[in-house]
């Protein structure tokens, strides 16, 4: 009983923890970090302040707390923060000690990740342009002006945190800092000037007394007092381990699906399959610091995306972009989080045993010295279930999935087992911009040689001269035909990613590169007249890059222009060249109010025309619910909203299976409640009068359940704290819950089936030969016009058993209004 009534506490304590967290010393040994003199098994979620607004971070902390997290990591953006040397930006959506002490206020730790270089699918993986033309300069080596930038900017983030008090030592919530980031990737191709790099990187960070730990990620020879930590989706198969005996296995890089670029499909990770490797991580590797990345990924805002990668980012982590749960994983997650602190105790104090359960299966059991044990039941055999014998009893075991026994007797979570709901996420088409007449545009002009101020006799590199001021570099050139011949072909080599071809002020084609392929060709036939000929050639960049060694030396835009008479043959590519950076409409920053001003707009012709912006004005969408824009009748460009940019849109770009991003979100905080500035800067010739502002929610759960699942975590404790008796563990039952989001009700029960309903949440469903008629009744009485609701699975509840002989489960669909 003593055992039980532990666990029951150590839970407890952690779930009524007090608003605000307070820290202390920080320190580690080979089992965890010790805050302020105790071990702490922590579930850390990745929520990045410039991918979200201020306004929406106290919803996304609270619902990671809810969800059954200790911590929120963030990296640190060095080149939102210095655009230009020794010129800072900690303001609005950039201010990193606002969003740190709401994460204190909240209750949460935080884990500083600083870098300062980040890669994370960021524009030049966080690096500001302008470290590019400091002479000598090469990055993330053992090169003195990289060192000087990198640790001014350093020190100055830490110097932040410590006049506010924001490290543990000092009261705060950060107990975690990170240097550099999975450097051990590139390391070699630096060499010696590599490993001195990680050297120095090391005594650098740690001599800047933060009185908390550093880590470096994928960094297995992390020098001194620095913990090397894993990134991945599979740590508790691929993680070597610490590089010390006194040092904890952390986990700060876990991938909760993959982040989507432009042309290619993404696949999705399963809530089962998270839950299966982070259990692995704790149970094999003695983890005891998991980070999500990401929990809530967010909105790439402006140009902010590097190379190919798409606005919305991780839109399917627990979290989604517009910072509603997505189900099961989210729900999901929050069980396991409960279920591993029940076994807090054995697991970060016990002795570690490995036995072997089956060709394929095994346990890993802690035995504490108190007497309290816990257990890890593995099967690892994705095709086929397993039944295991484990201390007189036996243990059926999912394809793929790990059991977890809190008192090495009772299983109180099974990672394949998914009794959370799963929800459905809804478009609520708003208003229609479909008239004409209440669209006007403005269309960029061509520019020619002529036109141009900056010249050269040799093809620029993209990145050098733009400064990353733009994505669009104009490339022109001019030359004499006389050739009765009024045909040539127009041959282009680019290193990407896109290009728009004119010759004499007319569209002659566009072509474009992927993310694995960014290099590409053009050719293609043009019409030239006798005389003078303007080739005008627009360069555009999808982003920047964000990683791999020597990035300072990576290169972008044309590599070689030919024009080739057909009749004789003959090729012209000796040219002088005319270079204009950007568009006219970027440069008057006709996305504002007072830029719009400085052109003449006109009214809306007709769509189809390439390089046209377009501007109307819409009111918000009632209510508070979060906010799309759709954009899927347009081709390739940016929008910007009130003057703020809402990122890149290119939903022309199809991936294999022809799926794209077509919303853009727009938080609520770039609204007013009418009159909204909504600009499109077109580069293909989309049509904007499908567009529309539209409303997100979650408009559908559903529930699937078996008698074989697991009662929810929480149940648990209830029954402990009832009965004070482990035996009555096993009196749990399993349920369906529902819950619709806030201020929503469930207003229908679309579906419901007690007893072998066909199909699941994921797709479609349908009544089997089991089916209580009394299903829809029960479930109506218990559910609607209630926020939630919970229905046990059980014959009792449903006025008997429709078929005896057979397993049964309850699955049920319900709308919310």
């Amino acid at each position: 009983m003593r055992r039980v009534l532990f666990l029951v506490a150590a839970v407890l304590a952690v779930i009524g923890s007090g608003s605000a967290v307070r820290g202390g010393d920080v320190t580690y040994d080979g089992r965890s970090l010790i805050i302020d003199g105790q071990r702490k098994i922590v579930f850390s979620g990745s929520i990045h302040y410039p991918r979200s607004t201020p306004e929406m971070w106290p919803s996304l902390i609270a619902k990671a707390k809810e969800g059954g997290l200790d911590a929120i990591e963030t990296y640190v953006f060095w080149n939102v923060h210095e655009p230009q040397p020794g010129h800072y930006d900690f303001s609005g959506g950039h201010d990193i000690v606002r969003f740190i002490k709401e994460v204190q206020a909240q209750g949460l730790y935080a884990c500083l990740r600083i870098g300062p270089f980040i890669q994370s699918e960021w524009s030049y993986g966080g690096l500001p342009f302008w470290l590019h033309d400091i002479p000598g300069i090469v990055f993330r080596s053992d090169n003195e002006p990289f060192k000087v930038y990198m640790q001014n900017f350093t020190a100055k983030v830490v110097s932040m945190m410590q006049s506010e008090n924001l490290y543990a030592s000092q009261g705060g919530p950060i107990i975690l800092s990170q240097i550099e980031n999975e450097y051990g990737t590139v390391q070699k191709a630096y060499g010696q000037e590599g490993l001195a790099y990680v050297q120095w990187a090391a005594q650098m960070a740690e001599g800047l007394q933060t009185g908390v730990p550093w880590v470096m990620c994928k960094q297995n020879n992390a020098p001194g007092h620095v913990i090397n930590s894993c990134n991945g989706m599979k740590c508790g198969q691929t993680f070597v381990g610490p590089n010390s005996p006194n040092k904890p296995s952390i986990w700060t890089e876990n991938w909760t699906t993959h982040y989507q670029v432009y042309g290619e499909d993404a696949p999705l990770r399963s809530a089962e399959d998270i839950a299966f490797h982070v259990t692995l991580f704790i149970a094999a590797k003695k983890g005891s610091f998991v980070n999500y990345y990401m929990y809530h990924g967010g909105t790439n805002f402006g140009r902010t995306a590097s190379a190919f990668v798409t606005t919305s980012y991780y839109d399917q982590a627990p979290l989604d972009e517009y910072g509603l749960t997505t189900q099961p994983k989210w729900g999901h997650l929050k069980e396991l989080h409960a279920a591993i602190k029940l076994c807090s105790t054995p697991l970060l104090s016990g002795v570690q045993v490995n036995l072997y359960l089956g060709p394929q299966q095994q346990a890993y059991i802690f035995n504490a010295v108190s007497g309290e044990c816990a257990a890890f039941l593995i099967n690892n055999d994705s095709s086929n279930a397993a039944s295991v014998p484990f201390r007189n009893a036996s243990y059926d075991l999912p394809p793929m999935s790990i059991s977890i026994l809190p008192d090495c007797k009772n299983v109180s979570f099974n990672t394949a087992k998914v009794s959370t709901q799963y929800t459905t996420r809804t478009m609520g088409r708003g208003e229609v911009l479909d008239a004409a007449d209440v669209w006007q545009e403005f269309t960029e002009a061509i520019p020619n040689f002529d036109s141009t101020s900056t010249r050269s006799e040799t093809l620029l590199e993209q990145m050098n001269t733009t400064k990353d001021s733009s994505d669009y570099l104009w490339y022109t050139f001019r030359f004499q035909h006389e050739s009765s011949d009024t045909q040539a072909i127009l041959d282009v080599s680019s290193l990407g990613h896109a290009l728009h071809a004119f010759v004499n002020g007319q569209a002659v084609g566009s072509v474009q590169g992927s993310r694995k392929n960014p290099r590409f060709k053009f050719e293609t036939s043009v019409s030239l007249s006798k005389g003078i000929n303007n080739v005008s050639l627009l360069s555009v960049m999808v982003g920047m890059p964000d990683s791999g060694a020597f990035l300072e030396n990576r290169a972008a835009g044309l590599r070689t222009v030919m024009i080739r008479d057909k009749q004789d043959n003959n090729d012209f590519t000796n040219y002088s060249w005319g270079y204009q950076i950007g568009l006219q409409g970027e440069t008057l920053q006709i996305y504002t109010e007072q830029g719009s001003s400085q052109v003449q707009w006109k009214k809306f012709s007709n769509a189809g025309n390439p390089l046209t912006w377009y501007k109307t004005q819409v009111d918000a969408p009632p209510g508070d619910v979060p906010v799309g824009l759709n954009l899927a009748s347009m081709g390739k460009g940016e929008a910007w909203v009130n003057g703020q940019s809402i990122g890149r849109y290119w939903p022309s770009y199809r991936t294999p299976n022809g799926s794209a991003q077509t919303w853009y979100h727009v938080p609520r905080s770039f609204l007013k409640p009418t009159g909204n500035l909504v600009v499109l800067q077109e580069e293909e010739g989309g049509n904007p009068l499908q567009v529309s502002l539209d409303t997100v929610s979650i408009s559908q759960v559903c529930g699937h359940v078996t008698a074989s699942h697991l009662a929810p975590v929480s149940s648990w404790i209830e029954h402990n704290q009832r009965y004070k008796n482990p035996a009555k563990v096993s009196g749990r039952r399993p349920k369906v819950l529902l819950a619709c989001p806030s201020k929503s009700k469930i207003s229908r029960i679309s579906f419901a089936s007690y007893g072998t309903p066909l199909g699941n949440c994921r797709n479609s469903m349908a009544v089997g030969t089991c089916h209580s008629q009394n299903s829809k009744a029960v479930v109506e009485e218990a559910c609607l016009g209630k926020m939630k609701c919970s229905i046990p699975v059980s014959v009792r509840q449903f006025g008997g058993d429709p078929c005896p002989a057979k397993a049964k489960s309850l699955m049920v669909v319900a709308e919310c209004r």
